[in-house]
């Protein structure tokens, strides 16, 4: 299991660090451990997958029964959402400040003609700002300013490392495209209102398209 630290550090983490995922045998320090309290023993199995085996919630996963032995307890659902609101709206200033410069409106009325195309290229807009910086900041930290805020990041729920490029990528093209584009109200409570019931990794469905899950880095 890997304890390396995520790609572009530099520097091994130091044994306190929270974003390190811990071997299953290793006494956790403060605010690490499993988020139920007990670490699982090491999985001994064997096979052709090495001695973790095929198993995890993926198939194929090369790490203990559970994937979360070693990293810190998983993020609250309701400050996930808190941090999901402040990251709409730092983007959604940006997003109306440029559509708003370039006379780009959501819908102009002109004698009872909607301006179809307008509200397509705010949508565009929207979806390729909202993409971008979820991409490049989970990509680089794990970590949105929201996130960042309110003290929890995005892992890899395999090894806890900071989701590469396309993992990230992934995940903010699941949360965002839809709620650009045709039901963001609602895609949004559905998709980020999902870790609220998942149990046991309290995933978002494009923490599910992504293999991630959200910890606390407090």
């Amino acid at each position: 299991m890997s304890s390396e630290p995520p790609p572009g550090s530099g520097q091994q983490p130091p044994d306190d660090d929270p974003f390190r995922k811990r071997p299953p045998d290793e006494p956790p320090g403060e605010g690490a451990g499993s988020p139920y309290g007990s670490e699982p023993p090491p999985y001994e199995g064997g096979g052709p997958n090495g001695p973790s085996g095929p198993g995890g919630p993926y198939g194929g996963g090369s790490y203990p029964t559970d994937p979360l032995a070693g990293m810190p307890p998983l993020a609250d659902s309701v400050m996930r959402t808190l941090a999901r609101i402040i990251d709409m709206i730092l983007v959604g200033v940006v997003v109306w400040l440029l559509t708003w410069g370039f006379g780009v409106n959501e819908y102009d009325v002109d004698s009872d003609r909607i301006e179809i195309s307008k509200s397509f290229w705010q949508s565009a807009v929207a979806a390729v700002l909202y993409i971008a910086y979820d991409t490049v900041l989970t990509a680089r930290t794990g970590q949105t300013l929201g996130k960042k805020l309110l003290r929890m990041r995005v892992a890899n729920l395999d090894n806890g490392a900071t989701p590469s490029v396309q993992n990230a990528l992934a995940r903010a093209a699941v949360l965002w495209i839809p709620f650009a584009f045709c039901c963001a109200c609602v895609w949004t409570a559905v998709c980020g209102g999902w870790s609220y019931f998942d149990r046991p990794y309290k995933q978002g469905l494009h923490d599910k398209a992504a293999k991630t899950v959200v910890v606390s880095t407090k």
